[in-house]
């Protein structure tokens, strides 16, 4: 670094030449492109019928018909197969463990982990990431189920209030589920379609990590009466959260031991060997796999001990096997379209947070290994994926952050890895689901809660905006606290509107200063915060980082008249000028400040009035050509008070300021 600044010192250059105004370098373009014709002929091109075209459409809609002719077979081949492997063994339980917060039955956590895999791997454009189940979306999936359905609708009659028919409730949930999932995957195939995969941008990524943090804690607190053994009620509404902590204390006495000590014991193994993994993440030739072994130790033991019935222990149950015979599909089943209205709302907001966790990690892994992802692709992709899995009873399905670091780790190229680890989620639907009916539903409860480790760590990023931009920080908890106190679906509503809110309020505070020239250069920087740059004598040159519109014209004139040093409305007022021509003039001010180019001339004419002259410098092409099209320039403004740059215009001034008591302001847009 030393070096470095050597030789920067060792540089050196002269500039001579002439001040330069703006009409010099040639201006705007007389005859920009219009708008409505550069869409015109986007269209033209995008819908014209030819081979070169339709295939392009073709490769671009379904890029597996792109990839997979030049897939390299030796050089790729065992690499997907070893990651496809490894993700299915951490798909099963974590398909599992994520239909519980969902609030279904863990067999469709498996289907999850099928069928809208199977069809990203057509449609994708990400090589890398691994779609299925995952907390966020199964809990946004699992407020709703808990309000639509609650348990209360089916209480049996008996000494003991809690007890549920269980099979109806859950056969009335995977209804509602299947019929989220549809408006889920129509919502993002038409946003795809319609090119509005930038709608990302407007979930910045402190109000994402803000949202994933709070629903971690809904996860976290939703899983407790599993790892306790309670029979809690459940809630979905504003304080749930805090609801079912205080259900959770006031029946902590009626624990059942066993199902404690088993999630307990889960969650330290798990905990643990993840941090062997991580700390041996170079040497290991894979992550080890402790979820599957936890799910096969803990079944075991269930099976030979009868924990559910000397125990109380709560297992997973039936699992129904043979989804698919080995000829056909079962015919799909087409979700209920009563229930649309109901989940409307929810599916638009499962829609946007799944899309926009998906195609964060999407870019992440491109960038990493130098490739391109279609973000409108990756909209029709997942839609595809959510709205052919609804026919079979799956529920929304977004990107894995753990799955898709698995597959990256462990050697995966494409989407064959994935295709490969829905295959293995294939055997264990048809064959091997009933080997886990034993299960503790403690062991994926801890499987959930362990999982969610890396989304704790979100709680870092306080004290980095604390430092950074405290915009963002007060985002990041705004988000947090409405998601924790309002519930999932209306803290989500609440975080974008205070997003949009801080947009249009920061666009209304900008920055603006007073720029002093940094001694023996061309440079210019803020005089109050540079003490290299000083202000020149009987000049002001005004900095304005923002666009000036409607809502922030008015500061922009106040903000000007503060830094010029003197007050430009007491000296207008004590000119001596006639009662009815200064009527007049207040009258055109008024007329005037309907627009922004008037206000911007309206500000030009009153400092003139007490013999400051205005100039602009460093002006873009695009208010430029709009000064223009407005006649700017034909009213008392002249393009000779428009310089290429700062230090054109201050070269200019400097030499005549010494014959002048005026003082010249300089506004740099």
């Amino acid at each position: 670094m030393e070096n470095k600044e050597m030789r920067c010192r060792d540089v050196a250059y002269t500039i001579n030449r002439s001040v330069l105004y703006e009409q010099e370098l040639g201006g705007p373009a007389p005859n920009p492109p219009s708008t409505v014709r550069s869409f015109v002929g986007a269209a033209k091109r995008k819908f014209r019928c030819s081979a070169s075209a339709a295939k392009q459409t073709l490769f671009q809609f379904i890029p597996i018909l792109h990839w997979l002719p030049r897939y390299p077979v030796k050089e790729w081949l065992l690499g997907d197969i070893v990651s496809g492997v490894s993700v299915g063994i951490l798909q099963l339980p974590q398909g599992l463990a994520y239909a519980l917060l969902a609030g279904v039955p863990p067999v469709f956590g498996l289907y999850s982990s099928f069928f809208p895999v199977m069809v990203y791997s057509i449609f994708g454009t990400s090589r890398h990431v691994s779609i299925g189940s995952f907390a966020v979306v199964s809990i946004m999936i699992g407020s709703v189920t808990e309000s639509l359905v609650p348990n209360d609708n089916f209480i049996l009659p008996g000494n003991d209030s809690l007890l549920v028919d269980t099979v109806a409730r859950d056969k009335a949930r995977v209804e509602v589920v299947a019929a989220m999932t549809l408006l889920v995957g129509l919502f993002q195939i038409i946003l795809g379609l319609v090119q509005f995969g930038f709608v990302v941008t407007y979930l910045s990524k402190p109000l994402v990590r803000g949202y994933t943090t709070a629903a971690t804690i809904h996860v976290t607190v939703s899983q407790l009466k599993h790892i306790f053994g309670l029979p809690l009620s459940e809630k979905s509404q504003p304080l749930s959260l805090i609801y079912s902590l205080v259900s959770l204390f006031r029946r902590i006495q009626r624990t059942n031991i066993g199902t404690l000590v088993i999630g307990l014991v889960c969650l330290t193994c798990l905990f643990a060997v993840k941090e062997v993994n991580q700390r041996l993440r170079g040497k290991l030739p894979m992550p080890i796999p402790i979820e599957l072994i936890v799910l096969v130790i803990s079944t075991g033991i269930s099976y030979g001990i009868n924990l559910h019935e000397k125990y109380g222990v709560d297992i997973v149950g039936d699992i129904p096997t043979g989804v698919l015979s080995t000829t056909r599909l079962v015919t799909p089943i087409v979700p209920k379209a009563e229930l649309f209205v109901e989940v409307v709302g929810n599916a638009f907001a499962i829609a946007v947070v799944g899309y926009t966790i998906t195609i964060s990690l999407a870019k992440m892994f491109a960038m990493k290994h130098g490739y391109k992802v279609d973000s409108n692709q990756e909209l029709i992709a997942l839609g595809f994926s959510n709205l052919v899995g609804s026919f079979f009873h799956c529920f929304a399905v977004t990107a894995s952050m753990s799955r898709t670091l698995v597959q990256e780790s462990t050697g995966g190229n494409t989407q064959v890895a994935s295709t490969v680890s829905a295959l293995i989620i294939l055997v264990i639907i048809l064959k091997a689901g009933e080997l886990f009916t034993c299960l503790p539903r403690a062991i994926l409860s801890g499987i959930v809660i362990a999982n969610l480790k890396g989304m704790y760590k979100q709680f870092m990023d306080i004290p980095i905006l604390w430092q950074t931009n405290k915009f963002d920080l007060l985002i990041w908890l705004v988000t947090f606290l409405s998601t924790i106190c309002l519930n999932m679906d209306i803290g989500l509503a609440v975080s974008v509107v205070f997003g949009l809110f801080t947009v249009t309020f920061r666009s209304q505070l900008p920055h603006y200063s007073i720029l002093g020239q940094v001694y023996e250069t061309d440079l210019y920087r803020d005089a109050e915060e540079n003490s290299m740059a000083k202000e020149i004598s009987g000049i002001k040159i005004f900095h304005w980082n923002a666009a000036i519109y409607f809502a922030n014209a008015e500061l922009y004139s106040k903000a000007l008249k503060a830094k010029m040093g003197v007050n430009v409305d007491r000296l207008i007022e004590k000119k001596k000028k006639a009662a009815m021509k200064r009527k007049k003039g207040l009258q055109k001010v008024i007329r005037l400040a309907k627009n922004i180019l008037a206000k911007t001339q309206m500000i030009f004419e009153e400092v003139r009035e007490i013999e400051v002259d205005v100039y602009l410098a460093s002006c873009p092409t695009s208010v430029l050509r709009q000064l223009e099209y407005s006649h700017f320039f034909k009213g008392s403004v002249s393009q000779a008070s428009v310089f290429a740059s700062v230090h054109d215009a201050v070269s200019y001034l400097s030499y005549g300021i010494s014959e002048s008591s005026s003082v010249q302001e300089i506004t740099e847009i």
